[in-house]
């Protein structure tokens, strides 16, 4: 039957619908379809499928009931529903565009006997926009409570929101509001305190949603603090002693940077010729009256905090160390007055060696002498006792046989 206007579509139309109500019932047959949930933009598909057909017509239907397709052709003038695939055991129809009016349930017919109707709920997700993060201060002073608010408008369903601090998640409170057109719109807020370590640390606002994905917003929060103070000493290294120079350097950091840097001696002056030069303090010629606790005190808007140095001056040094090659035995300058220094035992031993060796010399050189003056000693009596008879002829004997009774004798007891 040839087709030239919407009117006789609709007779034929009725033709069918009259003709199947006679059909016979064919056992095991039986219509099918699926829910569709598609986001918004996007192009759905509905498919209609019948097991054992037995040449009964198919068609689909929209919310409206109106006729999207029946079997091949489309009465309905929508350029956006297009057939993809009909045989006698389906019809498959896909929408493209879809719109939130595209919402509802569509109805596969199969004009068998009885009569089927299978039923394909078309479900539309709508993205919200892009999150929206607003700060109550900002800026914030360490201690104090901040609250940041998030928003995710025009969804479909409510969004939910969570919260990140750095690597902690934090818990909001939200409010969901629905507009006029089922549409949602998500409002969470988030209130915390906060040190200075929160100084610079993103917060997020992170947005859930089937339509979506990584949506989110950023904030980097800005803490005021007050400053952070470390004295260091910058020369001497080691011990202080008389004589000696000092130089302190006071580091100190904070937000705002600190405007204000002092050097003070607790409980006491400052020497008088200690020279303050922005954050350092210098004072020459060390002695004793000037040990007690220096204190460098730093301050912005927020505070003032301060870091202490306690002086002690040691006795100058009174010899020069010894210098040495073996660093096992070097001192440590920090080792303080007294203490007790390690004695070399390869020098000892050294002095001791040359001086055995110089006695043994010694004792050689004597042994040699004695051997070279080795001899025999005779007195007068015993040079003439060969041949007298007595000690007087003996000595007269020995002087060259001379018996000058004047001339001197000697005797030996």
């Amino acid at each position: 039957m040839a087709i030239t206007g919407s009117g006789s579509l609709a007779i034929s139309l009725s033709v069918f619908v009259i003709s199947a109500a006679f059909l016979p019932k064919v056992e095991g047959q039986n219509l099918a379809t699926d829910n569709v949930t598609v986001i918004e933009g996007e192009s759905a598909t509905i498919s209609c499928r019948v097991k054992n057909n037995d040449d009964s017509v198919i068609q689909l239907l929209n919310p409206n009931r109106q006729t999207i397709y029946f079997r091949d052709l489309r009465p309905l003038k929508d350029s956006r529903f297009q057939l993809v695939n009909f045989s006698e055991n389906e019809l498959r129809v896909s929408l493209s565009n879809v719109s939130l009016s595209d919402e509802g349930r569509y109805v596969c017919q199969l004009y068998s006997d009885p009569p089927q109707e299978a039923y394909a709920d078309i479900t539309v997700l709508v993205p919200p926009g892009s999150p929206i993060i607003e700060s109550r201060d900002d800026m914030v002073s360490e201690g104090n409570e901040t609250e940041l608010t998030c928003t995710a408008i025009g969804s479909k369903p409510a969004a939910s929101i969570r919260w990140m601090k750095g690597e902690e998640e934090l818990t909001g409170e939200a409010t969901v509001e629905e507009t006029y057109d089922r549409m949602f719109t998500v409002t969470s807020r988030v209130r915390f305190s906060v040190t200075k370590d929160d100084d610079g640390v993103p917060v997020d606002c992170i947005i859930d949603h089937p339509a979506a994905k990584d949506l989110l917003a950023q904030r980097h929060l800005e803490v005021l603090y007050k400053p952070e103070v470390k004295i260091v000493v910058t020369y001497p290294e080691g011990l202080t002693r008389e004589g000696d120079n000092l130089d302190l350097s006071c580091i100190a950091e904070g937000k705002p940077h600190p405007n204000q840097i002092n050097w003070l001696r607790v409980d006491e002056d400052v020497p008088p010729h200690a020279v303050v030069t922005g954050s350092d303090l210098y004072i020459e010629n060390l002695n004793k009256s000037y040990n007690g606790t220096y204190r460098c005190v730093a301050s912005n808007s927020i505070g003032e905090a301060y870091d202490d140095y306690i002086l002690y001056v040691y006795d100058a040094p009174t010899t020069s160390p010894t210098p040495t090659t073996n660093p096992v035995n070097t001192q440590d300058s920090r080792a303080g007055e007294g203490a007790p220094q390690k004695i070399d035992h390869a020098v000892i031993g050294g002095v001791v060696a040359v001086v055995m060796f110089a006695i043994l010399c010694a004792l050689i050189v004597l042994g040699r002498y004695f051997a070279r003056h080795k001899g025999t000693y005779f007195t007068h009596e015993a040079k003439g006792a060969d041949d007298a008879a007595d000690a007087d002829t003996a000595i007269i004997n020995a002087e060259g046989g001379h018996n000058n009774t004047d001339e001197k004798k000697e005797y030996y007891i």
